[in-house]
C-alpha cells in the first residue's frame, strides 16, 4: 500500500503506522483525551485502509472471507467481522457497511495488507470488482458526549436521525459538493460517528466540527481510550496467531453461528461448541506503578507463566492499565505478577471493558 501523508491544519505531532503518517497529539494529550466526556474529539483515522467492493455479487464473495453474516445485511446497514486463515487465525478484522451498489470494507492498518491479500486471492473481480480507496476517500471520525450534536452540525442530519442509526447504520449525505457516509460505530464504546469523506471535502469537514465544538484528537488519546474499551488493535493485541473467540469477538458481536461457509470456519465452530479457548484478552491494573512495557511476562502465584502484556498506557481515570492475553484459568481479580528485563510489578486482571471510575 502505498504510504500516504494526512496533515490536518492545526500542525499536529506527527508519527507513523504501518507506513502512514497519523497525528500523535495536538499539544495537550490529557485535553485531548478529556473531550471525550467534556464535549467530542475529533480525529483523522485516514491511516485506515478503505475498499470498495461493487456488483450483485459482492455480499456473497465478501461474506465467504469474514465471520459475519455480510449476505443478511440490507442497505444502510452493517457490521463487524473478522477475516481469517484456513487455520482459524485472524488476518484482519473489518467494518464493512453495505450501500446501495456496493460494499465499503474499512481495515485497521497493520492488518490492511493482510486483507487486500486475501481478496486477491480469493475474490473474482469480474463478478465483484474490487478497488482501494485509501487515498481518495479519508475518515473523519466524531467520539465522546456531545459527538451526536457535532456529527449533526456537520452533517446536517438531525440528531434524532442519528441517534436512530443502529451500530454500524450509515446515511449518504452531501456536504461541500460531496457525498459524505455517515456512520455509527461502537470502537470506544462511546457514542461514535465516522465521516467517510472524498479527500478534497476533508479539510471544510474538519473545520465544521471544530467550529461544532470538537476538539482535535491525537493517537495518543485515542490509544488511551482504545484501551479502557477493551478494543484489540490489530498487529498489537491480536495478529494471525489469535483465534477470533481469543480476542472476545462473541462479545463484539462479530461472529454468524447460522450463516454460510467461510475460510476458517471449521476452527472458529469447534472452538464455540467446545465451549472454551485456552486464553482470553483481558484488562490489566497495576495499583502500584505505571503499566508493564508490551511483550512483559505474565506469572500467576506458583511462578508459572500465565500470559504477556499487549498494548499499555496511563489512563487518567484509571491509573496504569493494559491489555494483556492470559490463560483461561485466570480469572478476573486474579492478581499476577508482570516480569521484563530490569523490573516487575504488580497487576490486577480484569474483565473488558474497563470497570468506569
Amino acid at each position: 500500500m502505498t504510504a500516504r501523508s494526512f496533515v490536518s491544519e492545526e500542525s499536529p505531532a506527527i508519527g507513523e503506522v504501518a507506513g502512514q503518517s497519523v497525528a500523535l497529539h495536538y499539544g495537550d494529550v490529557a485535553a485531548e483525551y478529556a473531550a471525550l466526556r467534556t464535549s467530542a474529539m475529533l480525529i483523522d483515522r485516514s491511516a485506515r485502509g478503505r475498499m470498495r467492493v461493487s456488483g450483485a455479487k459482492a455480499p456473497e464473495m465478501i461474506g465467504g472471507l469474514v465471520t459475519n453474516d455480510v449476505q443478511s445485511l440490507t442497505p444502510g446497514h452493517g457490521l463487524y467481522a473478522a477475516a481469517l486463515s484456513p487455520k482459524g487465525k485472524i488476518i484482519a478484522d473489518v467494518r464493512i457497511f453495505l450501500g446501495d451498489d456496493r460494499l465499503h470494507v474499512d481495515v485497521p492498518p497493520r492488518a490492511y495488507a493482510g486483507w487486500r491479500a486475501m481478496v486477491q486471492k480469493y475474490v473474482n473481480p469480474r463478478l465483484a470488482p474490487y478497488a482501494d480507496e485509501s487515498v481518495a476517500l479519508r475518515d473523519l471520525g466524531i467520539f465522546g458526549a456531545a459527538a451526536r450534536r457535532v456529527a449533526a452540525a456537520v452533517t446536517g442530519l438531525a440528531p434524532e436521525t442519528l441517534a436512530a442509526l443502529p451500530l454500524y447504520g450509515h446515511r449518504t449525505v452531501e456536504r461541500h459538493g460531496a457525498n459524505v457516509v455517515v456512520a455509527r460505530v461502537p470502537d470506544l464504546e462511546l457514542e461514535g460517528y465516522e465521516l467517510f469523506v472524498p479527500a478534497e471535502a476533508f479539510s471544510a469537514l474538519w473545520q465544521d466540527a471544530v467550529a461544532a465544538g470538537a476538539v482535535p484528537g491525537g493517537l495518543m488519546a485515542w490509544e488511551i481510550a482504545r484501551i479502557e474499551a477493551g478494543r484489540p488493535e490489530w498487529g498489537l493485541d491480536i495478529d494471525d496467531t489469535t483465534i477470533p473467540q481469543e480476542a472476545g469477538f462473541d462479545e463484539l458481536h462479530a461472529i454468524s453461528y447460522t450463516k454460510g461457509c467461510y475460510i476458517g470456519q471449521e476452527v472458529v465452530a469447534r472452538v464455540h461448541f467446545r465451549g472454551h479457548v485456552n486464553r482470553h484478552l483481558r484488562g490489566l491494573l497495576f495499583p502500584e506503578s505505571e503499566p508493564a512495557p508490551e511483550g512483559a511476562g505474565l506469572v500467576d502465584g506458583d511462578d508459572k507463566v500465565v500470559g504477556d502484556v499487549r498494548s499499555r498506557a496511563r489512563s487518567p481515570r484509571l491509573g496504569s492499565i493494559a491489555l494483556a492475553m492470559v490463560r483461561r484459568e485466570v480469572e478476573p481479580g486474579t492478581a499476577l505478577r508482570a516480569r521484563w528485563e530490569g523490573g516487575e510489578a504488580r497487576a490486577e486482571v480484569v474483565r473488558l471493558p474497563f470497570p468506569v471510575a
